[in-house]
């Protein structure tokens, strides 16, 4: 049986412009440890809809983790609006404790 990586990577495959299936790779791809894979799968994801809170917090993170913090900034604190705006209490939490400490 195919693991969730390949699994997502074959629907990636065969609809690359499917911005649901590329958020699911990347979560698979965190979830073994291959964060760094994850990233052009959360840019696409963060390019497709200005509204997705997820993937920018994603990627804020993995970027945060790679070193990036003049590029992760941004995206968390997009996140943080985000959140806020969508009403989202435990992440706009977190992102303000990150974001503090940056």
């Amino acid at each position: 049986m195919a693991s969730r990586v390949e699994q997502f990577q074959i629907r990636v495959a065969q609809q690359p412009g499917n911005p649901l299936f590329r958020f699911s790779l990347a979560q698979a791809l965190v979830n073994e440890s291959r964060g760094g894979e994850a990233i052009p799968h959360l840019e696409q994801c963060v390019a497709s809809n200005a509204e997705w809170m997820m993937p920018r917090i994603m990627l804020g993170k993995h970027l945060l983790a790679a070193g990036l913090i003049a590029d992760a900034k941004p995206l968390l604190s997009q996140a943080l609006d985000l959140a806020v705006a969508q009403a989202h209490e435990d992440p706009a939490s977190e992102l303000r404790a990150l974001l503090a400490g940056l």
